[in-house]
């Protein structure tokens, strides 16, 4: 019988980009946000860590980064503070424009959107 538990660790992987996108714009509390983030988003979009990785790195994420902000004046707790960002990114649908620039399904939400785009750019590169 094995450990459901060894099956259940996902590692997190490291931001590439620490003076920029996500990290770079939460400063001091990017430790302490950043795997907060990774692990919200991922239940939130049901998309792997690399993915999430990237858009976190990109400037989207240092976008989202000012939402997780935004929410740290309404609450002390990083948790919240990301969930209420993921609830406001989530309820944003993607446009006409953006599915023009971006080439991400119009109706589909921003950061659902922007992560699965993150993910498709790095497997082209």
């Amino acid at each position: 019988m094995r450990s459901s538990q060894a099956n259940d660790f996902v590692k997190i992987p490291t931001s590439e980009n620490e003076s920029w996108g996500f990290w770079g714009t939460m400063g001091g509390h990017a430790s302490i946000a950043w795997p907060i983030a990774m692990a919200q988003i991922s239940k939130a979009t049901g998309e792997p860590p690399e993915s999430i990785r990237v858009f976190l790195d990109s400037s989207h994420g240092r976008h989202f980064a000012d939402s997780v902000q935004d929410a740290l004046l309404n609450s002390h707790d990083m948790h919240e503070a990301v969930a209420e960002a993921i609830e406001k990114w989530m309820s944003w649908k993607i446009g006409r424009l953006t599915q023009r620039s971006y080439g991400i399904p119009k109706g589909l939400p921003y950061l659902t959107g922007f992560v699965i785009q993150s993910g498709i750019d790095q497997d082209c590169t």
